[in-house]
């Protein structure tokens, strides 16, 4: 009865919505650049971004009753899917056939999703966890923000992604846009009242869609087709390149600190503690979901740390719009004509939302460090990984090809490197009692 009454209650629905936007907005940008990216066909792209629908509206709703338990939601990791986009970039300059760069990909990708699933079942996860340290979590929220923070810019300028980038320019008339619609969100996320505020996004994505359909010829990134079809590795069958499959094999274990990274950020939310059968159960979900990832050629699964930002924001705390948003979002993919209509949001106007919630990382990523006593000497924990992990981030991809090919696609990371650097300074030294004495001097 009470699950009824809140199915009724027009709130929920409004909230379901504002819920389905930011998955949608999330998700629909991933599988287009990805495809293109890969050269693959239209209507590959098409069956991947309505899979892309199916698979995150079921996976928030699993985790949201058989999982964690909580609104966060569940869809294709944007850490994935850096990584991948700076493997294409690496993989085209030094020559790379982008069939070997996706099979090997996929060979990596299902690598991951057993491991994932035996740490779910195993419950290593909490024991996992105490590596991820407040300056790890730190390092790794700021150095997230900063890639995701990048990839949504560029589209806000206007600029195409993965290996689509050599004649790439700025289009300035969509990026006034893209600005002014970002300013107009920010602006209902600081000033306007509660009640408006939590529809902050929901109001930028429509307003900005239908100003930029007034304005500019709306962008095609889906065909009109009535149907789609399952198709097995579309990014290329099954092949064994050793630096790719090792490198994404370390992104998805280092992916593990997005889960971290969502239960850890909303525990104050939602006043609890993570349990360990909470984590059990979280990590196999999404081991499973990532194998589906794998074989179907889409970005694998993680919850989404931008959650937390979203949370902030809106103060949607419960469940019910949050599982109403992932059905609507599973029907959107049932439904080929729905998922393609909204499959025409301009990308640029998705990003300039995106630009707006992912920026509260950098809030995630201050509270991590506030919780660390900063002096002269102990600083290097934190400033090594930052600042090394930034600077590789802005080199070109064919700044590497000189490197050995084993390690070339993990060192071209800036955001793997760093989170490695983080990793390593912070479990191998015990920085809290350097510089203690320095600072009482």
């Amino acid at each position: 009865m009470i699950v009824i009454k809140e199915l009724l209650k027009t709130s929920n629905w409004i909230s379901g919505l504002q819920w389905l936007f930011f998955i949608f907005t999330n998700i629909v940008v991933i599988p287009i650049t990805v495809g293109a990216a890969f050269n693959l066909s239209q209507q590959t792209i098409v069956n991947m971004l309505q899979l892309s629908f199916i698979v995150t509206g079921l996976a928030c709703i699993i985790q949201a009753y058989f999982g964690h338990k909580r609104a966060i939601m569940e869809g294709q990791s944007g850490l994935w899917w850096g990584v991948i986009l700076t493997l294409i970039a690496t993989a085209t300059a030094q020559g790379m056939p982008l069939p070997i760069l996706g099979g090997s990909l996929t060979v990596g990708i299902i690598i991951v999703a057993i491991l994932t699933f035996l740490i779910g079942i195993t419950g290593l996860g909490p024991h996992i966890a105490k590596l991820f340290t407040p300056p790890v979590m730190g390092v790794f929220m700021f150095l997230f923000g900063c890639q995701l923070i990048g990839i949504f810019l560029k589209g806000m300028l206007g600029i195409p992604f993965g290996n689509q980038t050599g004649a790439a320019h700025i289009d300035v008339s969509v990026s006034l846009l893209s600005i002014v619609i970002a300013a107009i969100v920010i602006v209902i996320s600081v000033k306007a009242p509660s009640s408006i505020r939590r529809y902050g996004l929901l109001i930028g994505i429509i307003g900005g869609w239908i100003i930029y359909a007034l304005i500019f010829k709306p962008e095609n990134a889906t065909n009109g087709a009535t149907s789609f079809g399952l198709e097995l590795f579309p990014l290329g069958a099954p092949a064994w390149d050793i630096g790719i499959i090792i490198t994404t094999v370390l992104a998805g274990l280092l992916n593990t600190a997005n889960t971290f990274g969502a239960l850890k950020g909303t525990e104050s939310m939602y006043d609890v503690e993570t349990t360990k059968s909470e984590y059990k159960a979280s990590f196999s979900i999404t081991g499973v979901f990532t194998l589906i990832a794998g074989i179907f050629g889409l970005v694998p699964n993680s919850p989404y740390v931008s959650s937390i930002g979203f949370l902030s924001q809106t103060g949607i705390l419960n469940r019910i719009p949050f599982v109403l948003g992932g059905l609507m979002f599973l029907v959107m993919g049932l439904i080929p004509p729905i998922g393609n209509f909204f499959s025409q949001l301009p990308l640029s106007i998705g990003s300039a939302a995106l630009f707006v919630s992912y920026s509260l990382l950098l809030n995630s990523s201050l509270t991590f460090f506030k919780q660390v006593e900063f002096n002269t000497v102990n600083v290097y924990r934190s400033a090594v990984p930052l600042f090394v992990g930034i600077v590789i981030m802005t080199l070109p991809a064919s700044y590497f090809i000189t490197v050995p090919s084993v390690v070339r696609p993990f060192l071209s990371s800036g955001l793997l490197v760093g989170i490695i650097l983080a990793l390593l300074l912070e479990n191998l030294f015990k920085w809290d009692k350097y510089g203690v004495e320095k600072e009482a001097k």
